[in-house]
């Protein structure tokens, strides 16, 4: 379809908001035959959605406020999101120490069974009581902790998940626009026409805002209306350090204030911690403050025997989650889930709340409501680059734990790290970029980014800089010095001084809308 074809056309749908929530409606709405046009005014999971814990999880902790459906319905949706994403998602062990002056231990372990049992498991394990004496995992905590839980989850890389969506959206149809702000909706007498900050304009029988923590603003400022729901702007934060143990588990440390704070394996050398609940005014104030970079710290150390300091920090970012305002609720209690809000008297609707890990559901509910007469079938269709040959009866991560091996042993030209670093980001799409050629390496170790590689991310991914390539498309920019982010930001005509420092602090503030 030409371009001026694309904006001629008159969509089914329109969405407002490319993180996971409107690239899932997207997938969505394009596989059941809707015509779909999804715009962002920034990168694509330029936000809350390249800032998260990096987990799809049922939520132990929502537990203890009695969030039942929530947490049956995130574990259900774990198990999908393992199978239909192998290649950027994988079953992920957490070690819970237990600590004498937090919950007791006949508490955290009915949790766990609670956890283990409130949906049908495939991909991971059931929970089991550890003696951290005996166990590889103590080595990286005091030796007063003794007793501790290992229950499973799964680990997800967020923006790739959002990426992959919306390539399959684009394949079936779908127009997504990047960097493209909308300026006002305004109703005719059976579509929308949506004005675009580059003065062109689209038309649309229905509009979607799944702009996140701007869907107030969306609803009030393109929209027109003062009826979507108010939201709890909370920000979420989140250190890199050096790495702290050699195990593959995470764990999950209780703090005497009520909270929890992760501590995972990321990136193969360093360990991710987050992250902070602090209630924001409005989303451009999001960033990190030294405060929250202490309290991760001491945090963690409770229970290192290794102490942390800020010489280990070497990156720090900081995301907002959109939660539904419920009055006199505290952050930890305010609910994860979501809710639509349909507009009386027009074609339009609003989604606040939500987690990554029911994206999918979301979807599907949004679909329910626009297109009751269509069927749902994204549970059980891999996604981009999971799109791996399966044996009879194989689940996705054995699907692609058997590919990936055989993807190894026949490039035996590229160094095994290398292979499995690309494999986890494109999945199969590896196997055409090996086969053709990597190119230049435009980093300063084996790792990369290659020059066929980011030629595929602006090609095929949308990325138009530097910092979509190192921070979203890859975490390239951990491994990478300054030299190396350079060679990038050149190949995006960007220059970056080889002297300057690069800062530590990574911002993911760009407005989804």
């Amino acid at each position: 379809m030409t371009d001026a074809a694309a904006f001629d056309r008159l969509y089914d749908v329109a969405i407002i908001g490319g993180g996971i929530n409107g690239a899932g409606i997207a997938r969505d709405a394009a596989g059941r035959g809707l015509s779909v046009v999804l715009l962002d005014q920034g990168d694509f999971g330029g936000a809350t959605s390249s800032a998260s814990t990096k987990l799809i999880h049922g939520g132990l902790r929502y537990l203890e406020f009695y969030a039942f459906g929530l947490v049956r319905k995130a574990l259900a949706e774990r198990e999908v999101l393992l199978d239909i994403a192998p290649h950027l998602t994988w079953p992920l062990s957490f070690v819970l120490p237990h600590s004498a002056e937090q919950r007791p231990l006949w508490m955290l372990r009915a949790g766990t069974l609670l956890y283990d049992n409130l949906a049908r498991r495939r991909e991971v394990p059931g929970s089991a009581r550890i003696d951290l004496r005996n166990d590889r995992a103590g080595r990286a905590l005091k030796p007063e902790f003794t007793r501790a839980f290992r229950y499973w989850d799964g680990w997800v890389d967020d923006a790739r998940l959002v990426i992959a969506n919306l390539q399959d959206a684009a394949a079936k149809g779908a127009l997504v626009l990047p960097r493209t702000p909308v300026l006002r909706a305004e109703p005719g007498k059976d579509h929308w026409w949506l004005q675009l900050s580059d003065g062109r304009t689209l038309r649309a029988r229905r509009i979607v805002n799944a702009a996140g923590p701007w869907a107030g603003d969306v609803a009030t400022r393109v929209l027109g209306r003062n009826d979507a729901p108010a939201l709890k702007l909370v920000q979420g934060s989140h250190i890199v350090t050096r790495r702290v143990h050699l195990g593959r588990d995470a764990f999950m440390f209780q703090q005497p204030d009520g909270r929890i704070i992760f501590v995972i394996p990321y990136e193969r050398d360093f360990s991710l911690i987050g992250t902070t609940e602090r209630t924001i005014e409005e989303p451009g104030a999001v960033g990190i403050s030294e405060a929250e970079t202490d309290y991760l710290l001491a945090a963690a150390n409770r229970y290192l025997a290794r102490p942390l300091t800020h010489d280990d920090v070497v990156h720090r970012y900081a995301g907002v989650r959109p939660l539904v305002l419920e009055a006199g609720k505290g952050d930890r209690e305010t609910t994860r889930d979501y809710r639509i809000v349909e507009h009386d008297g027009l074609p339009a609707m609003t989604i606040v709340g939500g987690k990554i890990t029911t994206y999918r559901v979301l979807a599907e509910d949004v679909l329910r409501r626009i297109a009751p007469r269509t069927k749902a079938w994204t549970a059980t269709a891999p996604l981009p680059g999971g799109d791996i040959e399966r044996l009879k009866g194989e689940s996705g991560q054995a699907a692609f734990k058997r590919w990936l091996a055989h993807l190894v042993a026949s490039n035996g030209d590229y160094d095994p790290k290398l292979v499995k670093r690309l494999a986890i980001t494109l999945g199969s799409a590896t196997e055409g970029l090996l086969a053709a050629g990597l190119g230049a390496n435009l980093g300063d170790n084996i790792y990369g980014p290659f020059e066929a590689e980011v030629d595929h991310y602006a090609r095929h991914e949308w990325a138009t800089t530097s910092e979509d390539v190192l921070w979203r498309r890859t975490k390239l920019g951990l491994h990478i010095g300054n030299a190396g982010k350079a060679r990038v930001a050149a190949f995006f005509g960007e220059t970056i001084t080889l002297g300057e420092e690069v800062p530590v602090t990574h911002r993911f503030a760009t407005p989804g809308v």
